[in-house]
């Protein structure tokens, strides 16, 4: 590349997002460009959902989504539906099925999604340039941008930012689209890791360890995040859906509760098992439920402890019902953006239109996916985001 390009729309990274954005814009007859900092685009997306990717969710709309605008993402998801990009997929020859709760996976690899972004965007005649940083963006006093890179220096009538947010930086994520959203004057709301596993310190990290690997369907809820999905006990805390899903609500010296009967009724469970075997011990009643190093650990952690079924009280059998349906837990910490699938925050959705995710007082600056304060739920939601603010974007560069 020459040490100085022009092009319409320059797109700041290669991701979901920003391969999505510059088909869409380059289909229009836009002349585009996409500056990526890795060796290749869409990292994330080949590593998602187990190398299958979770590219979206039947199910998703505004209610899957934590922003502090609550309202702000519904124009893009209502203009792009998780049909019109399963409709993309189909047309690409893609086979997929759905696994659970509307989660859409690719039958064979991830890496058919990133082709097929790819292949649109060589359709329309978008140029990539990997391996390239950026150092800089900077607006002319007469209209358009200067982008600083490493491999030379860009002039754009537009520049989308889709740079996405810190979680994972052994993929490539740096702070550089907030960077770039505060040299520009927009507010940044305050980041944090969401969709992470719960770290436990101190004397608590053995009894947790102990079970590493052990996991069982609970239902969890923390503030306003309620969600019944698998939990599993890691070396360092608690992992698994549901406890990805309530991190995103989570925070410092907040409480977990654990439902290990996952909104079953307990007392009911209970009765049944007292009737039936009345001399059984806890733990064993809990073993015809839960693996049995769980249902002894669970034993030992309950009141009044491992006793015949028999001997539980009214009192007793209330206390223990109590703490089966909502066991607490206080985590530590979570593990941080080292493991963290998206960043919670990011390019305050006030400073930006919800119809095109323009920059309302730069004009030409955009900011889609995860570098905006829009952080969908886990199972495919953030990637309808992705899809669907790139191509609100896309439409109008």
């Amino acid at each position: 590349m020459s040490s100085n390009r022009s092009t319409d729309v320059l797109v700041l990274g290669g991701g979901a997002a920003g391969l999505m954005c510059a088909a869409v814009a380059g289909a229009r007859g836009r002349r585009v460009a996409v500056i990526e900092g890795s060796k290749r685009c869409g990292k994330k997306i080949l590593m998602s959902g187990g190398g299958r990717c979770n590219f979206t969710n039947l199910d998703c709309g505004p209610d899957n989504f934590l922003s502090a605008n609550p309202h702000f993402c519904k124009s893009a998801l209502a203009r792009y539906t998780p049909a019109d990009f399963i409709a993309m997929v189909e047309a690409h020859g893609i086979a997929y099925h759905e696994k659970e709760r509307g989660q859409l996976f690719c039958n064979d690899s991830s890496k058919q999604i990133v082709a097929m972004l790819l292949n649109e965007c060589a359709a329309a005649g978008v140029e990539i340039h990997a391996r390239a940083s950026i150092d800089g963006v900077r607006r002319h006093a007469q209209g358009g941008f200067e982008v600083a890179t490493s491999a030379g220096t860009w002039q754009a009538e537009s520049v989308v930012v889709a740079t996405g947010g810190l979680s994972i930086p052994k993929m490539g994520a740096s702070g550089i689209g907030y960077r770039i959203a505060r040299d520009f004057g927009l507010p940044v709301r305050t980041t944090r890791a969401a969709l992470v596993p719960f770290t436990v310190a101190g004397a608590a990290r053995p009894a947790f360890a102990e079970l590493s690997g052990i996991g069982t369907s609970v239902e969890a809820a923390c503030n306003d995040g309620l969600f019944e999905a698998g939990l599993l006990f890691t070396h360092r805390g608690l992992s698994g859906p549901a406890m990805l899903q309530v991190s995103s609500y989570w925070q410092p010296g907040d409480t977990v509760a654990i439902d290990w009967f996952a909104g079953e009724a307990v007392d009911d469970w209970l009765e049944d098992e007292r009737a039936a075997r009345p001399n059984a011990r806890l733990a064993s009643a809990l073993a015809t439920r839960f693996p049995r190093r769980l249902a002894n650990w669970l034993a030992e952690r309950c009141t009044p402890g491992n006793v015949r079924l028999k001997q539980l009280d009214e009192a007793s059998t209330a206390t223990l019902v109590d703490e089966l349906s909502a066991w607490e837990f206080t985590p530590d910490d979570t593990e941080g953006y080292r493991t963290a699938e998206v960043t919670l925050g990011g390019v305050d959705t006030n400073a930006l239109s919800s119809a095109t995710l323009a920059a309302r007082e730069v004009d030409g600056l955009y900011f889609i996916g995860e570098v905006v304060d829009v952080t969908g739920h886990l199972g495919g939601h953030n990637f309808q985001w992705a899809w669907a603010s790139a191509k609100a974007a896309g439409e109008v560069v």
